[in-house]
């Protein structure tokens, strides 16, 4: 989605414990979590809401087709994605920098004050011409022994994903496209009942409704508050109170949160090494003891039950 595929920019998971970390490293004191659902009750377990980020599949579209009317006065923060592999964490940056008086760590402070004024195509080539920003985004994403990006590789539609940013700005509904010319303004929406949420739950499945039916390559993620300091305040004056129900139910939540980040912190540490080696050696091993063949069958086999077991009728390499 840019010119440049030897810019350094590893290609990023969308993962709940990558962005969350992302989040720690730029000072900013917000948590992401997977969506499942946008039902109201979903929604309420991770209030409040700060913003959602949108993986789908992308795919060219015509100018008419664009939902929403796009603000060329856009007043806030906003940039665009000028290198490839760049746009999960340019999601990032324009959901926070759109987010008055945030929590974040100086550098992040310094440059989105530097970029400030800027428009969206110098603010987005500041960000990522910053060593350190691209330092953090790649910390959970080891280099590969093959680039993605290289443009003697053939690649299809099928192979391009893409994060937008769905969030409340001004009294409206804003979907912030890195790749897009401006900021999508999709209308007003009600301070009542669930708040922006509800009128930001019909623009996506509506988005969702325009692709063939069956399709499942979409993530959603909500980035809030993190509750484990409002939970541990709660649960201390429960337990001063004497509500021992109370105090049983934040606890058992706060065991919740405290294992999810226990559970990131170990899928970051895989992610963080890079196993390409360990694996060609084993294979060099397997075949040196004649047992390659046989790993390579029963793999093949396990694989052909997982599949069953979901109904997945994809073809085997």
């Amino acid at each position: 989605m840019a010119e440049d595929f030897s810019n350094g920019w590893q290609l990023t998971e969308s993962d709940p414990g990558v962005f969350s970390e992302l989040l720690k490293n730029l000072g900013v004191p917000l948590v992401v979590d997977d969506l499942y659902s946008l039902d109201a009750d979903s929604l309420a377990e991770h209030q409040p809401i700060r913003a959602f980020i949108f993986l789908f599949q992308w795919v060219q579209t015509h100018p008419d087709a664009v939902r929403g009317e796009y603000d060329r006065d856009f007043a806030g923060f906003f940039a665009h994605q000028v290198v490839n592999n760049a746009c999960a964490t340019l999601a990032v940056l324009n959901a926070i920098g759109n987010m008055p008086g945030l929590e974040m760590g100086p550098q992040l402070r310094e440059m989105l004050d530097f970029a400030a004024g800027m428009d969206p195509q110098m603010t987005g080539t500041v960000l990522t011409s910053s060593d350190w920003l691209r330092e953090a985004h790649n910390a959970l994403s080891p280099p590969s022994s093959i680039s993605l990006d290289d443009p003697s590789l053939k690649k299809t539609s099928e192979e391009a994903y893409h994060f937008v940013v769905y969030m409340p700005h001004m009294g409206s509904i804003y979907e912030l496209d890195g790749l897009k010319e401006f900021p999508l303004r999709h209308g007003s929406y009600s301070e009542s009942g669930e708040g922006w949420t509800a009128k930001a739950r019909e623009i996506i499945q509506e988005r969702i409704a325009t692709y063939p039916p069956g399709q499942l390559q979409f993530n959603l993620l909500a980035v809030h508050d993190d509750p484990i300091p409002t939970l541990q305040t709660q649960l201390s004056e429960a337990q001063a109170a004497g509500s021992a129900d109370l105090a049983a139910q934040l606890a058992a939540r706060l065991e919740r949160e405290n294992h999810k980040r226990q559970q990131w912190a170990f899928e970051n540490s895989l992610r963080r090494h890079n196993h390409i080696g360990f694996i060609h050696a084993l294979l060099k091993a397997l075949a040196k003891a004649g047992k390659l063949d046989e790993a390579k069958e029963n793999a093949k086999k396990a694989l052909a039950e997982r599949r069953a077991k979901r109904g997945d009728s994809m073809d085997e390499d």
